[in-house]
C-alpha cells in the first residue's frame, strides 16, 4: 500500500511544480500573460480545493480505495490533455478538472497510511508526503531538461504517464481499510462537536497560511529570482533546490515531530520558515542563495505537512474528513499564494518585499498550530 500511496501523493508534486516551471515558458511565448496566468494557477487550485472538501468527506462514506482509483484516473486525464491546450482559456479548464481528481489524492493517501500500518503520528506523515517533494524535485529537473528541446507540452505528458501504470497496480493491489460508512453530513458535522470546534477552525486557518506558502513560492519563485536579476536556468535551479530542501526537512520533521510531539514540532517548523524566507530578502552572493533556499524548503514545506500530521492526531474517527477539510480549506491560501505573487510582480514588488510578505505568513501560520490548543496525544500516552 505504502508505495502505491506515496507514488499518488508524487502526482501532487508534481502538479505543486509544474506550472512554476512551465510559467516563464509560457510568458516568453505570449500564451499568458501575468494575469492569465494567476487565473490558471487560481482554476486548478479552485478545483483541487473542492476535491479535497468532497472527496476528503466521500471517503469517509465510502471507502477510501474506490475514490483513490478514481482521483489518479481523473487527474492524468485532464494532465495530459493540457498539454494540447492553446490558449489560456482551454488550459484553466483543464487545470480545474485536473484539480478536482487530484484534490482527493492527499487526505485520502494520509489517512490509509495512517490507518493500515502501524507507524502512526509525524513519521507516518512525512514518509508518506516525501513523494510530494520527490515529484517536485522531479519536475523542476525535468523542466530543466525537457523544456529547452521539447518544449513545455512534454512536462504535461510525462505527468499523466504514471497512471498508465499507477491505476492497474491499485486496482490489484490497493486494500480497502474500514471506514465510518456514516452520511456525508454527519460526517462534515463532526468536526464541529464539542471539544472540537475551535481546533478545527484552528486548522484551517495554520493550512490556509502553510498553501499559501507552498504554491505561492513554487509558483514565483523562478520569476521573482529573475526580477532579482538571476538566469532563467538559475532560478529553476534554485526552484529544484528548495524542494530537496523540503525531502531533507521532511525526513527530519516527522522523527522530530513523534519525540517532541507534532504541534511544539509545526510550531518550530513555522518559526524557521520565518527567519530563512526573511534572509532570502537579502541578495546573497555565490552558493549563499543555494543554502538560504534548501533552508527555507526544510521549514516551509515540512511545516504544512505538520498540520497534516497534528489533524491526524486529533480527528481519530473522521480522519479523512478531518484531513480533506483542512487541506480543502487551506486551498483557499494555496489560490492566494499565486495571486499575491502575482500581484507583487506585477508593481515590481516581488523582490525583496515579497520574502517579507510569506515570513509574516510563516509567522501566521504558526499561531494558527499553537491555536488548535489540544496535546499531543501519543506523546501523552507514553509520557503517562
Amino acid at each position: 500500500m505504502l508505495p502505491l500511496c506515496w507514488t499518488a501523493v508524487l502526482l501532487d508534486g508534481f502538479d505543486l511544480v509544474v506550472l512554476g516551471t512551465v510559467i516563464p515558458v509560457l510568458l516568453q511565448e505570449k500564451l499568458l500573460t501575468t494575469a492569465s496566468a494567476s487565473a490558471v494557477s487560481t482554476a486548478g487550485l479552485v478545483g483541487m480545493m473542492l476535491g479535497a472538501l468532497v472527496i476528503g468527506t466521500i471517503t469517509d462514506v465510502v471507502g477510501r480505495r474506490k475514490v483513490m482509483i478514481y482521483a489518479v484516473a481523473g487527474f492524468s486525464v485532464f494532465t495530459l490533455a493540457c498539454a494540447f491546450a492553446t490558449d489560456a482559456t482551454t488550459f484553466g479548464v483543464l487545470r480545474f478538472l485536473a484539480g478536482l481528481g487530484l484534490g482527493g489524492c492527499l487526505p485520502t493517501a494520509i489517512a490509509l497510511v495512517n490507518e493500515a500500518r502501524p507507524l502512526r503520528g509525524g513519521r507516518a506523515t512525512t514518509l508518506i508526503m516525501t513523494g510530494y517533494h520527490v515529484g517536485a524535485v522531479i519536475t523542476a529537473l525535468l523542466g530543466i531538461v525537457l523544456i529547452p528541446d521539447l518544449g513545455w507540452q512534454a512536462l504535461f505528458v510525462v505527468g499523466a504517464l504514471p497512471a498508465v501504470v499507477l491505476v492497474p497496480l491499485m486496482v490489484r493491489y490497493l486494500p480497502e481499510t474500514v471506514t465510518r460508512k456514516a452520511p456525508a453530513g454527519e460526517a462534515v458535522g463532526s468536526l464541529f462537536k464539542p471539544g472540537l470546534r475551535k481546533a478545527t477552525v484552528a486548522f484551517w486557518a495554520a493550512s490556509f497560511m502553510g498553501l499559501l506558502l507552498v504554491y505561492g513560492l513554487n509558483t514565483w519563485l523562478p520569476q521573482i529570482m529573475r526580477s532579482a536579476g538571476y538566469e532563467l536556468g538559475t532560478a529553476l535551479a534554485l526552484l529544484l533546490t528548495l524542494n530537496i530542501g523540503a525531502v531533507v526537512g521532511l525526513l527530519i520533521a516527522g522523527t522530530v515531530a513523534d519525540r517532541v510531539g507534532v504541534r511544539p514540532a509545526a510550531i518550530g517548523w513555522f518559526g524557521g520558515a520565518v527567519v530563512f524566507l526573511a534572509l532570502l530578502s537579502i541578495k546573497l552572493p555565490g552558493v549563499g542563495v543555494y543554502v538560504a533556499v534548501f533552508l527555507a524548503g526544510c521549514f516551509v514545506f515540512s511545516a504544512q505537512v505538520l498540520v497534516y500530521a497534528y489533524a491526524g492526531r486529533v480527528y481519530e474517527e473522521n480522519r479523512a474528513t478531518g484531513i480533506g477539510w483542512a487541506a480543502g480549506i487551506g486551498r483557499l491560501g494555496a489560490i492566494s499564494g499565486p495571486l499575491v505573487g502575482g500581484a507583487l510582480l506585477t508593481a515590481g514588488l516581488a523582490y525583496p518585499w515579497g520574502f517579507y510578505v510569506f515570513a509574516v505568513v510563516a509567522a501566521l501560520g504558526a499561531a494558527g498550530v499553537a491555536a488548535v490548543g489540544m496535546k499531543d496525544k501519543a506523546v501523552v500516552q507514553r509520557a503517562g
